[in-house]
């Protein structure tokens, strides 16, 4: 059953609709996407996953299995080619 659409407000001040319980404010990840990561074109909940996990260079990133990149919740088989093409650019592979 779906629920109904609740009027929310974030910690920033922006104010915006959501009819689920995920606390997320699309403004901020609007402007998080804006600011950059070290892997671009990477979905917003690939992206939440790496940095909860302290991965927020591609050094960082180096140090990990693609195993154990594909266990964060949020990481899809889709990320991985982006995360190879951003390890490859910078002269580097995923741990083996």
């Amino acid at each position: 059953m779906a629920r109904q659409p609740t009027q929310r407000t974030c910690p920033k001040g922006h104010s915006y609709v959501k009819s689920t319980d995920c606390p997320t404010c699309p403004a901020c990840e609007a402007e998080k996407a804006k600011a950059g990561f070290f892997v671009d074109g990477l979905s917003a909940p690939a992206r939440r996953a790496l940095q909860g996990a302290g991965i927020t260079s591609v050094k960082t990133l180096a140090r990990y299995s693609e195993a154990d990149i594909l266990a964060l919740h949020g990481i899809g088989p889709s990320a991985l080619p982006k995360l190879r093409a951003a390890l490859k650019a910078a002269g580097l592979a995923f741990r083996t």
